[in-house]
């Protein structure tokens, strides 16, 4: 009896570890140690539903200096990014798939800033995984097709140069950068959101994570481009693949298990 119990819990662990193993390599590398994931936890609770991100204040998060002249960076609540009383965008807009507060950025450089978290923690050399999920559309009163993404950078400085002496800005800094999926938005119009995955490599035990909203290849247009992001680093959903897989592996097990109490039954 003994074996049999040594077979089923071996077979059923090496069946679910062989689900696990599968969708293992995906999440190789460690998420990077971001707080307050979906800008819910703020400073400044009494702010209204969508206002500036530094009137609402996100707990961990720090707003940079504003690139321009402007400084139209946001904190939305669900259902808000269409409100043109403040910054609204063309309708229908949905929400974030994780839910919570969402940033909302002008993509035209001479009207953003950056925002920032210091991550602490870290394993200088070693490769983390940052996903967050991202969306764009056109303000309201304004047409013209445009082109969104974000500008992510990570390293010890967070500081981001904005140079603007020529016909489009370019933005440089000391950090390393990745540029998130280019979004295609049509006059008038939005992109779905859509999850976006990357690996950074810390330079240090300490570094700061960086975004800057980018719309138009750092055009000035004033058309103009606006960026969302929400959801950073919110746990990962297992993939259908790997749930049926843990489902034959539970299933195998069940399988075995009823055996062993039907030859118990025959021995009886």
């Amino acid at each position: 009896m003994r074996v049999l119990s040594f077979k089923a819990g071996a077979l059923g662990s090496t069946a679910i570890g062989l689900a696990f193993g599968l969708a293992g390599p995906a999440m190789a590398d460690p998420f990077l140690p971001v707080s307050n994931l979906t800008f819910t936890d703020v400073n400044t609770p009494s702010t209204p539903p969508k206002a500036l991100f530094s009137s609402v204040n996100p707990a961990d998060w720090f707003r940079g200096q504003p690139a321009g002249s402007g400084d139209l960076v946001f904190i939305d609540a669900p259902g808000t990014a269409t409100d043109d009383t403040v910054y609204g965008v063309y309708g229908p807009f949905a929400n974030p798939p994780p839910g919570g507060n969402f940033v909302q950025a002008d993509g035209n450089p001479k009207y953003e800033s950056t925002f920032e978290q210091t991550i602490t923690g870290l394993t200088p050399g070693e490769q983390y995984t940052l996903s967050f999920w991202q969306a764009a559309g056109q303000q309201q009163g304004f047409s013209g097709a445009t082109t969104e993404q974000w500008k992510v950078f990570f390293g010890t400085s967070g500081k981001v140069n904005v140079d603007c002496g020529g016909g489009n800005c370019t933005a440089s800094s000391t950090d390393a950068e990745v540029d998130s999926t280019l979004m295609n938005t049509p006059s008038e119009g939005s992109s779905a959101w859509n999850l976006v995955t990357m690996t950074l490599t810390a330079t240090a035990a300490t570094d700061i994570l960086t975004f800057l909203a980018w719309g138009n290849g750092g055009s000035t247009a004033n058309e103009p481009p606006t960026v969302f992001l929400a959801g950073v680093n919110t746990p990962a959903v297992p993939e259908p693949a790997s749930l049926s897989l843990v489902g034959v592996g539970l299933l195998g097990l069940g399988r075995v298990v009823q055996r062993r109490r039907a030859k118990r039954k025959t021995a009886v």
